[in-house]
Parts: structure tokens; sequence; C-alpha cells
């Protein structure tokens, strides 16, 4: 027989309840970092909280107020975009939040929209001080350029940029070609929508209709740099290794002066094998430009392992997914 003294220590081991964490536990780790500034920290909580319960808008919110602070305007906007079509402008503070993001990225008559949404349905709201700060400055920017509001049509194309961006560099090829089509119906000259339309419709699938579309761009200009990435990979992908040789042997004599042109390049050398040439390539990038861009990380990190760099590659990919948390859903360079 076991000892009294031993059964009780048993009864009281089985009667432990185990803690299970929820959504509201995330979130308040979440907020608790973010308050101490550790925005790292901070976005891996929320991202927990918004596995656990992706239908409570509260998390998300805040998740997008951390890309705020870290000056990720894009994915927030994309955040709180979702979380107004989710929940029919339930979430009105999601307006005002809409407002400061496309005013810190410049695109003031957006963000004069969104200020003017929010105090139409909260005048009285939490942010209604800060909105009517903010279209009083937008004003006094109207005043100090008269002129400037020829700039509607740009403003809006940097706002399909952004977007379009934003869906490319996480694969959303269906998402992408969707806000292409109606770019190019809007701006039929801004060619290189043109090229990132045939992109995303080669790896949407669309590959034989992809190569056709670009070899039509290319015969309007054969020095074109997009011409020559898309069609190195198209070619490669489908292997067609004679056209391919052609397209990446002009690009191997390039060198941009602009960073996400240099990264294209980098970009493709690495997509098609040329690992030595690629990791050249993304030597000479300006880390602070091209941070933003998850394909940086995604293809650098992937290089450096294939030439026996396991701990840069390493360390590489672990920056890029705390920067771009969705790239963790992603396979490694180690099994790639």
């Amino acid at each position: 027989m076991q000892p009294v003294e031993k059964k009780e220590k048993q009864a009281q081991t089985n009667n432990v309840i185990p803690f299970i964490p929820t959504g509201d536990f995330y979130f308040a780790k979440g907020v608790e970092a973010f308050r101490k500034r550790k925005f790292d920290v901070a976005l891996k909580w929320l991202t927990k909280a918004v596995e656990t319960a992706p239908d409570n808008p509260l998390y998300q919110c805040q998740m997008s107020i951390i890309y705020t602070e870290t000056g990720s305007f894009h994915k927030a906007n994309q955040i709180l975009t979702n979380v107004l079509q989710a929940t029919g402008d339930q979430y009105v503070d999601c307006y005002y939040l809409l407002a400061n993001n496309y005013a810190h990225l410049g695109l003031l008559n957006d963000a004069k929209k969104f200020a003017v949404s929010y105090l139409d349905k909260e005048p009285d709201g939490d942010f209604s001080d800060d909105a009517k700060s903010l279209l009083q400055l937008i004003e006094i920017d109207d005043d100090m350029e008269d002129d400037d509001w020829e700039l509607d049509e740009e403003d809006e194309l940097l706002v399909y940029q952004e977007t379009v961006f934003h869906h490319l560099e996480n694969s959303e090829w269906d998402k992408a070609l969707a806000l292409l089509e109606e770019m190019i119906l809007l701006f039929p000259e801004h060619k290189i929508a043109h090229h990132e339309y045939t992109f995303a419709l080669f790896f949407s699938g669309r590959k034989e209709e992809a190569i056709e579309k670009e070899l039509e761009l290319f015969k309007e200009d054969t020095n074109n740099l997009y011409s020559h990435t898309n069609l190195a990979v198209f070619y490669y992908e489908t292997g067609n290794e004679r056209e391919y040789e052609k397209h990446i042997g002009a690009l191997l004599n390039i060198y941009p002066m602009h960073e996400q042109q240099k990264l294209r390049i980098a970009v493709t050398l690495a997509r098609t094998g040329l690992s030595e040439e690629a990791y050249n390539r993304f030597r000479m990038l300006d880390k602070g430009i091209v941070k933003s861009h998850i394909s940086y990380y995604r293809w650098y990190s992937m290089t450096a392992y294939r030439l026996g760099e396991p701990s840069k590659a390493l360390s590489l990919w672990e920056e890029g997914c705390r920067r771009h948390p969705k790239l963790s859903a992603e396979e490694g360079p180690w099994n790639s």
C-alpha cells in the first residue's frame, strides 16, 4: 500500500488544471510589449492572438498599430481595410487609423477622405480631435500648394502601387491580377504595371498567355529591364534554355542605379540558379531601402545557404521573419 502522504500528493497532481493560453492572454502580452516599445515581441504575441481568434477585429487593429509604429504603413492599411470589409464598418476607429497612415505616406487626398469618414460616423469619438487636427494640417498644405492636387491621379496611382506590391511580395497572384487590371485601365501609360501583370499571370498558372504578352512588350522596347527579368524567369521555369540564356545574359551586364531594380535582378539570378552572381548583387544592395521587400530576405537567405553559408542564411531568414511574419509560414532555405 502507498503511504497516505504520497496518495494525497498524487491526488493534488491529478487535479491540476492545465493552462491553455487564450487570444486575450496573447493580446494582453502584445499590448504590454507594445507599451514598452518592444515592437518585434509585440508583433509575435499579436500574431498568436490573431491565429487563436482570427475573427476578432480588436486583435487585428492592434496589430495594424504596431505596423504603423514600425513604418510598415501598407501592411497596416491592408489589415484595417480587411477589418472594415469583414465587420461592415463596425470598427469606425479604422477610418482614423487609415487616415493617419495615408498622411504618413504623403497621400493626403486619401488621408482627408478617411478622416472625414471617421468624423461623419463618430463626431465625438476617441479620435475626433486628432481627425480634426489632421484635416487642419491638410488644409494648410492645400493653401501652400494650390496646384498640388493636380496630383490626384498620382495619389491614386501610389495607392495602387503600394497595394499591388504587397500582394506580389506575398505571392497573392489572383489579388494582384485583379488590382493590376484596374490599374492598367486607369493608367495605361504606366508600363511597369503591364510587366507586373504578366509576372502575376505566369505564376497564377496562365504561363503561355504571360509569355505572349511579355513578348509583345519586349518588341516595343528590347532594352527594358522588366522584360528581361520576366522572360528570363519564364523561360527558365518552362525549360526553354536557349531563350533563357539570351535574357539572363543581358541582365548580367546591367547595373541599375535604383535599389528596387537592383533587387529585381538579384532575385531573378537567384530564382534561376545563378547563386554566385545573385549573392554578389545582394551584397551590393542598400539594406535600408530594400528591407521592406520579403523577396530580399527569401532569396538572399536561400542564395547564402546554397553557397555553403548556413549561419548567414539563418540570420537573414530570422530577421526576415521578424520584419515580415508571413515569411515564417514558408519553408526555410534549408528545405528549398
